[in-house]
């Protein structure tokens, strides 16, 4: 990081402390208040971390006021149009654009990885049939661990490379068996001779009975749809990974921590709440009285999908996912499906109302994923399961730099503690 020549000056009663100021090479400057409490026993006051830098990175920025996503120092919407998901994860774990025999050892390399252990498949049949697939695969994961004892050492670098390219290349067998076993269906096989993308939908969709082919334009969705979610900066599943590796946890718990993380609705569940609401909404009819809601002050009601907590002038993932979603419904049609008729005539509306142009709240990119998936066949509760794959590169990335970290410790948030002081014990008779 770098030494900024300014300081910030504190003053706690009547004493003054001078703090470092960083500087980075991108975002506001930070202040540095590792030796505050040391010099000046006092904590700083931030629930939600929402102004305190945890970490110093190089992996992504994010300027949500601009609308800005790097990977790297590339911009989002060109890695979504012009690369693809496998490319954008080299990128992510070595900090470069691959060449084109990199790239091509390091395709062949996941692909070679994506068969779990056979054993594994006895554990997918300990879960009821109805468990959600984010409960399966937060056990699956975790349990990896116990079937790759040659990749746990997270001091060793071999071991850690084979952890990270086990879980990239597992991740998607591993949600396709979730989803298959919760619709009792057989567990398909991965094949090598299938990109990422496809393998995936392949393993979902197939069935032993009759051929299955992969079409091509739903393929590439679903690899953008990877893209746009591989990595957004120290959000709370991020951070959960940093925090678990602090401890010196081994790769696959961390990882299996994070999904545990985001299957949280405020999180990794925002693009299932959007179909959900759809589904509220009901028919093309009723969309002006929700729209309506959304507008009220005194209603509590809002539309989900629409704004975005970090961005707030527009998500720079959200075009590239229109024009998926797009070209996935001229595909596919919307004619058949309700949900569907409601999605679209529900952005048109809200596009055209100048109460939502004033206030920022436009489509994002949860909002056009889950068309993409509910359009493909996918039950929403395979939207966060998917959001876990295309994450899993990003959380492997975050977790390898914060150990490679001199400056890593193990992570201990303070508090404001407001609870009673000092009390002796009082016998249960005399109570």
């Amino acid at each position: 990081m770098a030494e900024n020549t300014d300081t910030a000056k504190l003053t706690i009663k009547g004493e003054t402390y001078e703090l470092p100021i960083h500087s980075p090479t991108a975002g506001p400057d930070v202040i540095d208040i590792r030796k505050l409490y040391g010099q000046a026993n006092v904590f700083t006051y931030d629930p939600g971390f929402t102004s305190t830098s945890a970490c110093d990175s190089t992996i992504t920025f994010i300027d949500g006021g601009e609308g800005v996503l790097l990977h790297r120092g590339y911009p989002i919407d060109q890695l979504a149009g012009q690369s693809h998901y496998l490319e954008v994860c080299y990128l992510l774990l070595y900090g470069e654009l691959p060449s084109a025999a990199e790239l091509e050892k390091f395709e062949r390399l996941v692909t070679n990885h994506t068969m779990i252990h056979e054993q594994m498949h006895n554990f997918f049949r300990g879960f009821r049939r109805d468990a959600h697939p984010m409960a399966t695969m937060v056990g699956v994961v975790g349990a990896m661990s116990a079937f790759y004892h040659d990749s746990t050492d997270i001091n060793d670098s071999h071991q850690r490379e084979v952890a990270s390219i086990r879980l990239i290349a597992k991740m998607p067998t591993i949600a396709a068996m979730a989803y298959k076993y919760s619709i009792g269906q057989p567990f398909v096989y991965p094949r090598n001779d299938l990109d990422y993308a496809s393998n995936f939908l392949h393993m979902c969709f197939s069935v032993p009975a009759e051929e299955y082919h992969v079409n091509p334009v739903l393929a590439r969705a679903m690899d953008r749809i990877f893209t746009l979610h591989a990595d957004h900066e120290q959000n709370a599943s991020t951070s959960t990974v940093r925090l678990a590796s602090s401890s010196g946890a081994n790769p696959f718990a961390c990882i299996a921590a994070g999904i545990a993380c985001l299957w949280g609705p405020a999180h990794g569940g925002a693009n299932q709440a959007c179909l959900e609401m759809l589904k509220e909404i009901g028919s093309v009819d009723r969309i002006p009285e929700f729209i309506a809601r959304a507008k009220d002050k005194n209603d509590s009601y809002r539309l989900m999908g629409f704004g975005h907590r970090v961005y707030k002038n527009f998500d720079p993932r959200a075009t590239v996912m229109k024009q998926s979603a797009d070209e996935v419904l001229e595909l596919l049609g919307v004619e058949d499906n309700p949900l569907l008729q409601v999605a679209m005539e529900l952005e048109k509306q809200a596009l055209a109302d100048p109460y939502f142009a004033d206030k920022k709240l436009f489509p994002n990119v949860d909002f056009y994923s889950g068309i993409i998936l509910e359009a493909m066949g996918f039950p929403t509760s395979m939207f966060t399961p998917i959001f876990a794959m295309a994450r899993t590169v990003g959380w492997i990335s975050q977790w390898k730099e914060q150990l490679a970290d001199p400056q890593l410790k193990i992570g201990r948030p303070r508090q404001l503690y407001l609870g009673e002081t000092h009390r002796d014990y009082i016998d249960i008779e005399k109570r």
